[in-house]
């Protein structure tokens, strides 16, 4: 099987579980029990927290909605990316798309807004009818391989949101569900990806 095809194919099956529980999905199977442990083995390194819990954006390939390509090399063109979950049938997330255009557009140069559209592929029509409406221009993305198929499985309900740095690691915590005050809550969230990648913070711009 093409790797870029097995991304729909498994979000199709988490948004048959997300239709049966609202938005959110079950967790996927472990890949495996833990090796004994070994006295002679190094010691284990501490576990990922946070948002880096769910994995990176270091490598992978993707497809847009408007049928470009997207991949790692477009995450290290930026300071900092957001990356929205979504999909067609989940209201919250549709719901808060206009507050997430309006955050989009106000970011400066170095920092972006991407979404994943879960169920886009095969939806394409709905899916950027959506978009329009909520008035959100950047990248969506719609099937993909590496490592957005493995943080793909991890995600456990949308929306969900999470921010990369420009080598593709996850930073800060991952924001889970809608917010109030989404470009507070997002612009704090940036800020902090900017500081541990010893970057300068960056502010909205005024209208």
């Amino acid at each position: 099987m093409n790797p870029r095809n097995t991304l729909p194919l498994l979000l199709g099956l988490l948004l048959l579980l997300s239709l049966l529980t609202g938005c959110g999905t079950e967790p996927s199977p472990s890949a495996g029990d833990a090796p004994p442990a070994d006295s002679a083995a190094p010691a284990a390194e501490e576990p990922a927290s946070g948002a880096a819990a769910l994995g990176s954006l270091a490598s992978f390939t993707a497809g847009t909605l408007d049928g470009e390509t997207f991949t790692q090399e477009d995450i290290a063109a930026k300071d900092a990316t957001v990356v929205n979950f979504w999909s067609t049938t989940c209201g919250p997330c549709i719901a808060e798309l206009p507050d997430l255009a309006a955050f989009a557009g106000a970011l400066p140069d170095n920092v972006q807004v991407i979404t994943v559209c879960l169920d886009g592929s095969g939806n394409e029509e709905r899916a950027a009818e959506i978009l329009e409406e909520a008035g959100f221009e950047g990248p969506t993305l719609i099937s993909g391989d590496g490592d957005l198929l493995d943080l793909s499985r991890n995600l456990m309900y949308t929306p969900t949101t999470v921010f990369a740095d420009s080598g593709g690691t996850l930073r800060g915590e991952a924001v889970i569900g809608g917010r109030e005050d989404l470009s507070g809550t997002f612009l704090e969230a940036v800020n902090q990806a900017l500081a541990d990648s010893g970057k300068e913070a960056v502010s909205l711009a005024t209208s």
